[in-house]
Parts: C-alpha cells; sequence; structure tokens
C-alpha cells in the first residue's frame, strides 16, 4: 500500500522549495499518495502518513488550518493510521508549536506516531547543528537524512503487544480530592485483568527537577543507571520505566502547565533518555481541568514525551475532562461510556488479541 503524504499547499509567498527537496530525496522510490487539500482527506485510514507542513515566517499556512478543522471535526478521519510530521519555517518561530498542534489533531482524529515523529527545519536549521556534526555533513544534508529516517521508522513501525503488559502510572496528587485519581481509578478496575499495574506518586518533597549537569556528567550517571541527584527518580522511577511497556500520566491542569512534579519527572528523565531510546514504549495521559486548557497540556505530553522523549503516541492518547470540585468529574455526563473506552483503547493497544 502507498505511503500517503499530506502536504497542505504552501500560502503564496512562502513557495516552500526546499521542504519539495526534503521530500524528494525522502520519498524517492516509493510509492506516494499526496494530498493538498483539505477535501482529500477520506479513505485513508489504517495508512502510513507523512504530514508535511510548510510555513512562512508568520508561521501560518491557510491550507492547514482547514485541515486541522477536519481533523479536530472528525474523530475518525485517521483511524488505524500510523505517521510521522516534518515541518519546515521560513523563520526561527512557530515550526515546534504547529508541529505539536498538528501533532494532537492528527491523534485525536485516530492516527498514532511513532517515538521522535518530528523533523523541524527553522529557517536557518540552526536546530540541526548537533546532528551535522555528530554526522561530518552541512546543515541541510542534516535535514535531509533526518527526514529519510522518519519515513523509514513509519514505514517500519508495529505496534508492541505482550501478553499482559506492564504499565506505569505516575501522578502527583491526593487521592482523596483528585478529579484525576478518581477517572483513573475507575480506568484501573477494567485493565488489571490483562494488565501489571505500578502506581508511583510523585509529591512533594520527593522529587528534586533536574539541575542542569553538564552533558558528559549527565551521560556518565545515565550509563550507570542513575542520576547524580539520586532519590524517588533513581531508585523506583527509573527500573519501572525501563520495564514498563505503557507510562500513564495522570495530568491536572496546572495554570495550563503540567504539574511541577510531573515537569520534574520528564527533565530527569533525560538522563535515562541519553543511555537508551523508548520507541517501543507508549504514553498515555488523563487530563483534568478545573476550567479550560485542556488541550494545552495534553499538547505538552505530546512535546516533551513523544517528540522528545521518544515515547510513540497511540490513537487517541489522551482522556481530557474538565471538572472542578472534588468529585465532579465522575458526575460528568456520558463519564461512565467514555472511560469504558478509553480503558479498552489502552488495553487494546498494548494486549495481544
Amino acid at each position: 500500500m502507498s505511503l500517503v503524504l499530506i502536504h497542505p499547499a504552501p500560502d503564496s509567498g512562502w513557495a516552500g522549495q526546499r521542504l519539495d527537496d526534503i521530500l524528494k530525496r525522502s520519498l524517492a522510490g516509493r510509492e506516494v499518495q499526496t494530498i493538498s487539500r483539505a477535501e482529500e482527506l477520506d479513505g485513508l485510514q489504517g495508512r502510513r502518513v507523512i504530514f508535511a507542513l510548510p510555513l512562512g515566517d508568520t508561521g501560518v499556512n491557510v491550507e492547514y488550518t482547514r485541515m486541522l478543522a477536519r481533523l479536530r471535526k472528525e474523530s475518525g478521519l485517521l483511524a488505524g493510521c500510523i505517521g510521522g510530521l516534518i515541518v519546515d519555517g521560513a523563520g526561527e518561530l512557530y515550526t515546534k508549536s504547529a508541529a505539536a498542534e498538528a501533532a494532537l489533531a492528527l491523534n485525536r482524529a485516530g492516527c498514532a506516531l511513532v517515538g521522535r515523529p518530528l523533523v523541524e527545519g527553522t529557517g536557518s536549521l540552526v536546530n540541526f547543528t548537533v546532528q551535522a556534526k555528530n554526522l561530518s555533513v552541512g546543515l541541510m544534508e542534516a535535514y535531509r537524512r533526518a527526514a529519510s529516517e522518519l519515513v523509514e521508522r513509519v514505514e517500519g513501525f508495529a505496534v508492541p503487544q505482550k501478553e499482559k503488559p506492564e504499565i506505569l502510572v505516575l501522578h502527583a496528587s491526593s487521592h482523596h480530592t483528585s478529579n484525576t485519581m478518581d477517572l483513573w481509578s475507575q480506568i484501573r478496575e477494567n485493565l488489571e485483568n490483562r494488565c501489571t499495574i505500578r502506581e508511583i506518586g510523585l509529591r512533594n518533597g520527593t522529587l528534586s527537577d533536574c539541575s542542569g549537569c553538564p552533558y558528559t556528567m549527565c551521560l556518565h550517571f545515565g550509563e550507570q543507571g542513575g542520576c547524580f541527584y539520586g532519590g524517588v527518580m533513581q531508585d523506583e522511577v527509573y527500573p519501572a520505566v525501563r520495564t514498563a511497556d505503557a507510562l500513564v500520566l495522570l495530568c491536572p491542569n496546572y495554570n495550563d502547565a503540567l504539574s511541577a512534579n510531573l515537569t520534574a519527572f520528564i527533565n530527569r528523565l533525560t538522563a535515562l533518555f541519553r543511555q537508551t531510546r523508548f520507541y517501543d514504549k507508549a504514553v498515555f495521559a488523563i487530563v483534568v481541568s478545573g476550567y479550560s486548557g485542556g488541550d494545552m497540556v495534553a499538547r505538552q505530553v505530546v512535546a516533551a514525551m513523544n517528540m522528545n522523549k521518544s515515547f510513540y503516541l497511540p490513537p487517541k492518547f489522551a482522556l481530557i475532562e474538565t471538572a472542578n470540585a472534588p468529585g465532579e468529574a465522575l458526575t460528568l455526563p456520558g463519564i461512565g461510556e467514555r472511560l469504558e473506552w478509553f480503558a479498552r483503547n489502552i488495553q487494546n493497544t498494548l494486549c495481544l488479541p
């Protein structure tokens, strides 16, 4: 079956020739179906997808906006797809934020994303400085190679499944007052027969944030399986992450951001990331906002855990709800059906049929 290239037509004034060169190189020798208009996004279920987005210096692409509207509105538009993204910009801003926005929309339309699904070309390509140095090539060649490698991973990715997968649940909430914990408790009941589940609480006082050790020091401790600052990350979290098949992050919305302790966990995960990649591990999230903004928190999880730390993103990876008073989440209209569906989604992703 041919690869699908979703390539929103660039706006006038930004021709996107550099992205065309990247795509020509990375897709050479392949049968490719190209989609350039929003009205063409039909009948793509179950395909391998590269979403290639050309942005001008304003970070705006009108045809992409039309596609985004369909992705957000039609939840099954890309059901069963597996994909990655290439975002190319004329300036230094907007490429990564546009990528996170597009990734969440693709995922909520049913598309899984491979770990580290983003190849990003800023105007100067300075973001490829390290890769170019490591490969002993120029910035443009590093960009080309990254895109080619992404296409190969999208084509070859298969979701790992096991008879009884291990799930690691991380939270920093109180069992007594947290709507997020209430929702997870109901989901857990539907998973315990098929999955091994471990929960680790990262409450105040148990986790120090990353202090930005020099790269060589972080690498040294990572190779030893630890971190200079030790503590719960080294003693409990690192070993649990190594053996887990999936992480479930419980994410109450704190000021339109992840909680400080979950952010610290992601930052401290860098030491372990120095010695290994997490391409075969899934990440799920349960996000509860008191008023609004759940999509912002979900997008942060996508950017940090999927785009940066290389966990793959299963389709519809996040349950996003709005509830304020303690206990309110379990009284939301239709919440029982959504909780059952989300538990099935986790189970169907991780468990052998």
